[in-house]
């Protein structure tokens, strides 16, 4: 008996084909070659997989042993490799700002310049100060200061040029004092006493005066009321008398000019406007005489 596997199957030439039976054959001829084709494959990844594994690894250990040419050789220092400088090119140039040269610069620069040196200045700047910093003659200067001033006063602003102690200030409009008063005087040191302010008044207008002298017109020592004005910058000695016993010699300073808003010394109001008329002395002298009734 034979095996019916071993043995194709056939059929009558003559029989008519079953269609169920034909689909029968050609699923399992389909499942026969994909079995085939499996079983081929795989052998062949077998055998690839291991040769491309041992590839790789030859690789990395040929990369992780040193070449022959990297092994020192005996007796020969080994001078390690020095990196190469980079280049860095040249520096930079910082531009410097250029003055226009003499004539170039147009007015307003200059008056635009002047604002903000005497801006910034603490003490009044000098015009010869303000010359020499925008190279321009001293004359000029003064008369762009003038111009500027007027400026000022015809917009009507709340601050001034004024020339003051020989140089420019800006300072606060006069009638405006009482609002700035108010912000930097307010519990504020002292003002001055009427002792000091007749003792300045007398320096000012003696200047320069000694101890003694000044004692002669108040009558009174002045000694504290000199060492007051001295600590607040009004007034310092500035010479020495030429008679006996060289005394000292009294003057206002420059600090006293910058708070009276003066140019110099001769911008005092004359003393005559203070004194009284004849008729007023004769007036006290009357009411001042002792009546023998």
């Amino acid at each position: 008996m034979s095996d019916p596997f071993d043995s194709p199957v056939t059929r009558d030439a003559g029989a008519p084909a079953d269609p169920a039976v034909e689909a029968e054959d050609d699923a399992v001829a389909a499942d026969a070659e994909v079995t085939i084709d499996a079983e081929v494959a795989t052998p062949v990844e077998a055998e690839v997989a291991p040769e491309a594994e041992l590839a790789a690894d030859a690789d990395v250990v040929a990369e992780a042993e040193p070449r022959a040419d990297d092994e020192p050789v005996a007796g020969v220092d080994v001078v390690p490799a020095q990196p190469e400088p980079l280049d860095l090119g040249e520096p930079a140039e910082v531009a410097q700002p250029e003055l226009a040269a003499v004539g170039e610069t147009p007015e307003a620069d200059y008056l635009r310049a002047i604002e903000a040196v005497v801006l910034v200045a603490h003490d009044p700047v000098a015009p010869d100060v303000l010359a020499q910093l925008i190279e321009r003659p001293v004359v000029d200067v003064e008369a762009w200061c003038e111009q500027l001033a007027e400026q000022y006063r015809a917009a009507n602003r709340g601050f001034e040029l004024v020339r003051v102690a020989g140089g420019y200030r800006y300072q606060t409009h006069s009638d405006l004092a009482p609002y700035v008063e108010r912000f930097l005087l307010h519990d504020q040191r002292a003002r001055l006493s009427g002792a000091a302010l007749e003792t300045l008044a007398i320096v000012a207008y003696k200047q320069p005066i000694s101890r003694a002298q000044i004692a002669s017109i108040r009558g009174v020592d002045p000694d504290g009321v000199l060492r007051t004005l001295q600590s607040r910058g009004y007034i310092d000695a500035v010479g020495r008398d030429t008679g006996p016993g060289q005394a000292v010699l009294f003057g206002t300073t420059r600090e006293f000019l910058e708070r009276l808003g003066l140019d110099s010394i001769n911008g005092l109001p004359a003393i005559a406007d203070f004194i009284p008329g004849a008729d007023v002395v004769e007036a006290l002298e009357s009411g001042l005489r002792i009546s023998n009734d």
